[in-house]
């Protein structure tokens, strides 16, 4: 790809990192800062009326609607389709005070290649919640294309609305809220997200004279208690480890050299600690920490979610979805599904 044509001023946002990927900054102080960063975009267009923003460049395409749905909350829901790799960086104003949660859905594809150079779609899904000032990459490949679903909350809202829901372990969230820096990742933990996130796209594509904001807001705040009534329990919320912006950013380099190599067997906790450039014990202990997995764990159960996908399409043989998910046997896939799952995948596949 040739940027040379491009304007100077477009430069300050791209530059090519040393694993070929494309960082995009923006400001993450709040929802008015982001979409400000965006709009500023020689590359974006908006749509004030409509709040909306669509984003055309040789990196990636996007659509984004935004609304304020409280004095103290907002949505941003953006579909992506990625030309390059890329990785999007957070970033504050430290002279800007902020106050604001994020809380992020992502159901993105991904293309795994199988025999016959054919290719399966599978669906990532993972959710996010930070806190004010943690910097965090997220990392995004070429040739997908998915949903971000941002939520951007200010504590005494978030607080105001946990205590008026049956939430497990509520006062641990709300401590959670208190401490000064965090971010944890969670894998597909709410089954009635994909479901929820469809009906928001729906509501968010309605023309201004029919936009249903009650709605919106009903559905919204549905989609967030989904998530902490399945996170909650989560050892990690009562534990509350604040940890660096270096930290958080090894961690998430690690994540993606794991997605990346998924249908490889694991590559061993010492090879991805070289590539992140950390040591392997302090690695180790950060990843469980912000993934709720050690990197194996992690690496099984991503692909175990996966399997579950691609067991239910009779044209993939189980041997083939036991090559796709890194194993090199159907056995030794079959039994580390069934204690995963409680069941073989040749039962899931004749239910």
């Amino acid at each position: 790809m040739n940027l040379d044509n491009w304007p100077k001023h477009i430069h300050k946002y791209l530059f090519l990192l040393k694993d070929d990927f494309f960082q995009l900054p923006y400001l993450y102080n709040s929802p008015q800062s982001m979409i400000k960063g965006l709009v500023s975009l020689p590359i974006a267009k908006h749509n004030p009326s409509s709040q909306f923003i669509s984003v055309d460049s040789p990196l990636y395409n996007s659509n984004i609607y935004y609304r304020k749905i409280d004095e103290s909350f907002w949505i941003m829901f953006t579909k992506m389709n990625m030309k390059q790799n890329v990785v999007t960086i957070s970033s504050y104003d430290e002279n800007v005070f902020n106050d604001y949660y994020f809380l992020n859905l992502t159901i993105f594809e991904f293309k795994f290649n199988i025999k016959d150079s054919k290719s399966v779609t599978l669906l990532n899904t993972s959710w996010t919640f930070n806190k004010p000032y943690t910097e965090v990459p997220n990392y995004f490949y070429k040739e997908t294309e998915g949903t971000i679903i941002s939520f951007a909350m200010k504590k005494d809202w978030l607080r105001k609305e946990l205590n008026t829901k049956t939430i497990p372990e509520r006062k641990e969230i709300i401590s959670f809220l208190n401490n000064k820096r965090g971010f944890y990742r969670w894998v597909d933990i709410a089954p009635n997200a994909q479901i929820l996130a469809k009906e928001l796209s729906e509501i968010l594509n309605q023309e201004n004279s029919t936009f249903d904001h009650i709605n919106l807001r009903k559905k919204s705040i549905q989609l967030i208690l989904e998530f902490f009534k399945n996170s909650s329990i989560d050892s990690r919320i009562a534990d509350n480890v604040s940890l660096s912006n270096s930290d958080y950013r090894n961690a998430a380099k690690a994540e993606k050299i794991i997605i990346k190599n998924l249908h490889f067997p694991f590559q061993g906790i010492e090879y991805i600690a070289k590539e992140v450039n950390t040591s392997p014990t302090k690695l180790k202990t950060n990843f469980k920490i912000i993934y709720g997995f050690s990197m194996l764990n992690y690496h099984k159960e991503k692909n175990m979610l996966f399997a579950t996908q691609l067991i239910p399409n009779p044209e993939i043989s189980i041997k083939d979805i036991a090559n796709i998910t890194g194993y090199n046997s159907s056995s030794r896939f079959s039994a580390a599904f069934k204690k995963r799952f409680g069941t073989l995948p040749s039962q899931v596949r004749l239910q």
